[in-house]
């Protein structure tokens, strides 16, 4: 069997048999490109030590297929708990667009490349959902951005109905934006369409072309950061929130306002310090040596929720450049920050950011910044009873 390129823009399976007629079918690439690494792939692995670092080039076919691969796809390597490796397909930037040439070219004498990709970075996304006018419309003094699954519509809904209703605080202007990826399975273009429509409606949903899973949690923060650099510089500071957070703006507003918060390089929320890094190939949380060789994190803020002086999202985005990504996210931006020599601090209060309440008492809730929940529902009735009147 010969498997060649037609123009660039499929595939044709022709027979070799001459007493048959030709015959074309054309199949989305996608899966065909997919189907064909992974045969090679496999292939080279039952016959050598092979890895996936870097991939022996056995010949100009095998060689056509990556360039074609790399063309529409980012390839990504994650740990899985057999082989530690697993490689994960996501849209390439100009997936849609004609393929640009790559800006490293293969030499002819080039006998191995290698197919990792600095997938954190931002500039190999973009947005399919945006709102680039939001900031200069309400020229905000805090921005707080929630990463959330596509169909995480009860958290959305009650985050807009409670905390992110918040637009002035203090006599300052507060935006609340929810980012999402794309969405896998059977229903996919049902989920794309209600996302839509919920933009239309709310105006207030981020989309970019990453796949939306826990292991892309590094390559979403970075997105937000992306999007803070470059839609909203003019805010004053932002926040990386979870969807699953309670947050008292009010205190928040009180820490920001305060004459000694510094309004740059400034970074705050539950610090992490001297935490080791997870070898345990079972865990949620396991990174191989090969993503991060060392054995211990650098200084990081717990991802559930952390504030910064929006001048850090620019200055993290350029450091990401230099840092290889894991699956960590929190304690990437950590390593991001580390590059950048600048430390994160512990908040005036340490029990301002806290991780569980335990039993509800609303004293609790007025003291606190923000806070873990463990429902939508949980946060509306919640809310309702701090906002009550005393």
């Amino acid at each position: 069997m010969e498997v060649k390129l037609s123009n660039g823009y499929g595939w044709k399976r022709c027979s070799l048999a001459q007493d048959r007629a030709q015959h074309r079918c054309h199949i989305k690439k996608g899966f065909i490109l997919l189907l064909t690494l992974t045969f090679l792939s496999s292939a080279i692995i039952h016959f050598s030590d092979f890895s996936l670092k870097t991939i022996e080039l056995p010949d100009n076919l095998y060689k056509n297929v990556v360039n074609q691969i790399h063309s529409y796809y980012m390839i990504i390597k994650l740990p899985s708990g057999r082989d530690n490796q697993t490689i994960f397909l996501a849209p390439a930037p100009n997936a849609n667009q004609q393929v640009q040439q790559r800006a490293t070219q293969i030499s002819t004498q080039t006998t191995a490349i290698s197919v990792h990709h600095h997938v954190a970075h931002p500039s190999n996304y973009h947005f399919i959902l945006d709102e680039p006018d939001k900031c200069r419309q309400w020229d905000p003094f805090l921005v707080l951005m929630v990463p959330v699954a596509p169909n995480q519509v009860k958290a959305r809904n009650a985050i807009r109905s409670t905390w992110g209703n918040e637009s002035t605080v203090q006599g300052k202007a507060v935006i609340t934006l929810f980012l999402v990826g794309l969405t896998g399975g059977s229903n996919s273009e049902k989920v794309q369409q209600q996302l839509e429509e919920e933009s239309r409606q709310h105006r207030d949903l981020l989309q970019s072309n990453f796949v939306d899973s826990y292991f892309n949690l590094t390559i979403k923060t970075m997105v937000i950061m992306d999007w803070l650099a470059t839609r909203c510089p003019q805010a004053n500071f932002s926040m990386k929130v979870d969807s699953d957070m309670y947050i008292n703006i009010e205190n928040l507003m009180t820490l920001l306002l305060a004459p000694n918060t510094p309004r740059q390089n400034y970074i705050t929320g539950v610090v992490m310090w001297n935490r080791s890094v997870v070898r345990n190939k079972h865990s949620k949380w396991y990174v191989s040596e090969e993503l991060y060789p060392e054995p211990k994190y650098p200084t990081y803020l717990l991802g559930m929720g952390y504030v910064f002086s929006n001048d850090l999202p620019e200055k993290i985005v350029e450091a990401s450049k230099a840092i290889k990504p894991f699956n960590i996210e929190d304690a990437y931006v950590g390593a991001c920050l580390k590059h950048l020599d600048i430390a994160p601090l512990s908040p005036p209060d340490p029990s301002l950011f806290r991780v569980y309440m335990g039993h509800y008492k609303r004293e609790d809730f007025l003291r606190v910044i923000t806070t873990i929940l463990g429902s939508p529902q949980q946060l509306i009735d919640i809310w309702k009873d701090v906002k009550r009147p005393t």
